[in-house]
């Protein structure tokens, strides 16, 4: 299965990002091979949009399933819409994620957890 991770860097061993829209890169992990390739986030500093704009972003990769911290209402409806499966509340390093997520360990929802807006710099 294809996922991807919100990171604060490149590796598997970088942290997790807590922040969806605007997270530094996209970490798209195969769970049965943990090969991976990175993207960066070109909304990081969008003015607004962000989460729309990381969840087209992620539709595109072809990911079955996010993993972050956190993910607001925008975000989540279009990640819905693509029948893109959200679990929040991810932490620790992307590669720990991801086996919290192989172990069953990691919740879906369905639910943003954060407003709009939530990760821009004020």
């Amino acid at each position: 299965m294809k996922i991807a991770v919100t990171s604060t860097g490149k590796t598997l061993d970088s942290q997790v990002d807590p922040r969806f829209g605007r997270t530094a890169y996209f970490v798209i992990v195969d769970t049965e091979t943990m090969d991976f390739t990175v993207i960066e986030n070109e909304n990081i500093a969008a003015a607004g949009g962000a989460g729309i704009s990381s969840a087209k972003t992620i539709i595109d990769t072809g990911a079955q399933a996010v993993l972050t911290g956190n993910c607001g209402p925008n975000a989540e409806r279009t990640l819905s819409a693509a029948s893109i499966k959200l679990y929040v509340g991810a932490t620790g390093t992307v590669a720990e994620a991801v086996e919290l997520f192989k172990a069953g360990k990691l919740t879906e929802t369905t639910e943003p957890n954060v407003q709009t807006h939530f990760g821009k710099d004020k």
